[in-house]
């Protein structure tokens, strides 16, 4: 499993890298984060809203998306567990 970080900023000072590193450190997260500072991803994902979290699975296809903040401990959370499990659990072949 993989997880990667894509950073559009919704504000100014969230453009520049330092302050999305320090953020990241802040929180916890110690997985990559790509900035994403054109809109290319937000873009091409037809995103419109601050969070957006997507499930990729193995063969690169979107296989959820949750819009707003997903936690640990609520039903947002439980519903993400259970998702990511779920695609663990397929197999590894892409067809």
């Amino acid at each position: 499993m993989r997880v990667v970080g894509i950073h559009t900023p919704e504000f100014d000072h969230e453009r520049r890298r330092e302050a999305v590193e320090e953020a990241a450190r802040k929180h916890g997260l110690d997985f990559p984060h790509l900035l994403d500072n054109d809109y290319a991803y937000w873009r091409s994902l037809d995103n419109h809203y601050w969070p957006t979290v997507y499930l990729v699975d193995r063969c690169g296809r979107i296989r959820h998306r949750q819009v707003g903040e997903v936690h640990r401990g609520q039903a947002s959370g439980d519903e993400m567990d259970r998702r990511i499990e779920a695609l663990l659990a397929e197999p590894a072949s892409c067809r």
